[in-house]
Parts: structure tokens; sequence; C-alpha cells
């Protein structure tokens, strides 16, 4: 079980990667791998925005009433929706009627790698949730359960500003964690883990960074169809 309280810690004074962050448990099955992608971050920012083109952001109309406050959009063969009918995944843009804005190869070769840094080895992901966080924009605690593929990770990029994730329990009382990560930083879960509930923490006011500006953008992938044979 995660401690009620993960140690406060500057957002922006703490130099990201060192010490015990390159490899930080989170609970059995979890582990956040401080910086693993900094070293493409700007290749995998400039995917983004290339995606984004072809499918811009948007901000998600949730089954209960109201708008998601966090924007996004999709990549690989199924993408992630929400509306008033549910949540959902769906072989095409919702916005277009066109197919989803295929995976680029760096992005699933980062997701490969950091699998199996976890101790997930074989992982292929069908699909790239992009989320763009602006000051003020949030993601409450919830599980990812509109997937297949069940027994396979979440993998989940930060890039950009820097943001609290939020790492709780089995059930939605469970008091959560409280985890800073920064630009390049990655976290997986699975086995275990992989239906803990999860959020972020609203984007302070006061969140920048160089290349994304006030803006966060997180990369989640997860396997949301059925395993394929081989």
């Amino acid at each position: 079980m995660t401690p009620p309280d993960a140690p406060a810690i500057d957002l922006f004074a703490q130099e990201p990667f060192r010490g015990e962050r390159r490899r930080l448990p989170l609970d059995p099955g979890a582990v956040l791998l401080g910086g693993f992608a900094a070293d493409i971050a700007s290749d995998l920012i400039a995917h983004i925005h290339a995606i984004a083109a072809a499918a811009p952001f948007r901000h998600l109309e949730v089954p209960g009433g109201g708008r998601m406050s966090v924007a996004m959009t999709n990549c690989g063969p199924l993408g992630w929706v929400s509306d008033r009918r549910g949540y959902r995944y769906a072989a095409t843009d919702p916005l277009s009627g066109a197919p989803w804005p295929a995976m680029p190869p760096a992005l699933l070769a980062l997701a490969q790698r950091a699998a199996a840094e976890a101790g997930f080895e074989g992982f292929v992901p069908d699909a790239c949730l992009i989320n763009r966080y602006a000051p003020g924009a949030r993601l409450s605690l919830h599980q990812d359960r509109d997937e297949a593929g069940m027994d396979a990770p979440i993998v989940s990029v930060s890039l950009g500003a820097s943001a609290v994730f939020l790492w709780g329990g089995q059930r939605r009382g469970d008091r959560a964690g409280r985890y800073p990560v920064h630009h390049g930083d990655v976290i997986v879960w699975g086995g275990p883990a992989r239906m803990t509930f999860h959020g972020v923490a609203p984007l302070p006011a006061a969140a920048s960074h160089p290349l994304t500006g006030a803006c966060r953008f997180n990369l989640t992938f997860r396997r949301a169809g059925p395993a394929r044979s081989t």
C-alpha cells in the first residue's frame, strides 16, 4: 500500500533525475522511472504537435454532463473517447470520422522500453492517449478499466511543465500519495497495481517549461483491444 503522504518535494527546485528517482517503486507492479524519456523528449513533443494537427485536441464531454478540464487526442489503432453515452475506445476520430493518426515508431519504442524496464516484457500498445494540461487542469482519481487488455501494463510519460501525480489504492476512498513528475519522467503500472486509483493534481498557475510554456503533455500507452496472436 502506498504511504498516505509521500514526502513533499519542491516541483521546480529539485533536480529531477537524481538518486532514487531514477527508479522509485510506488507499489508492487508500479514504478516511477525518473528522466527515462528525457533524451528524446523534444522529438516526442514534435510528434505530439504533428498528431494534433491531424486530430486536434478537444475537451471531451463526460457521461454525467460537463467537460473534462484536460484537453486530449489520440494516436494508434484505437483512441479513447467520451460523451454522454459513456467511455469507450473507437477506431475513428468522432470529430472527423477518419482513423486516428498512426502511432509514431518512436512512441511505440519508448513505451516498450519503459514497460520492459519495469518488468513487463512484450508490451504492444494499440492506443496512445495524449493529454494537454493547462494551469488549473486536473485528472480526478480513477481506474483505467475500459481496456480489453487488463493483463497489460499502463505506461505514462510526462512532458513539459511539472505536475503532481496522485497514486491511491484499490478503493476510491484510499488516501493517495503525491509524487512530483517532471519533464521526461515515466510511470509504469501493471500486475497487482493495474487497477490502482490514480490521477493528477491541478496544474499550478506558475507551471512553465521552456519547450511547452505553461502546458504539460502526458502520453498514456495502453493495450485497449484483445492481444494479437503471433
